[in-house]
């Protein structure tokens, strides 16, 4: 019998995982996550590029209201760039942590 094996899309050692327009960036088990919504997207032969994306750094920490869980938040145009500043934060974020 086949083992059936929990791989994610993987970017700079983090798990993606999308639902819906939403990208979550990070592991659930640290303590900060990157929230990626996608709030336009624009057709460009065919095909649905993201337009503005809203990034949030959240806390992990389930004794947070939801929204003391938001650490910093901005938006951006186009996917690569929210990715690019997302990825920045968690980093930084999960760095100080262990300081």
């Amino acid at each position: 019998m086949e083992e059936k094996s929990n791989k994610f899309l993987m970017y700079k050692d983090k798990p993606l995982v999308r639902c819906g327009n939403t990208i979550y960036y990070g592991d659930m088990n640290d303590d900060y996550v990157v929230m990626l919504q996608v709030m336009s997207t624009d057709k460009h032969n065919d095909i649905d590029i993201s337009g503005r994306v809203l990034i949030q750094l959240l806390s992990t920490d389930p004794d947070k209201r939801p929204k003391e869980r938001i650490v910093k938040k901005s938006e951006k145009v186009g996917l690569y760039n929210a990715m690019d500043i997302g990825a920045i934060w968690l980093q930084r974020a999960l760095n100080e942590e262990k300081k």
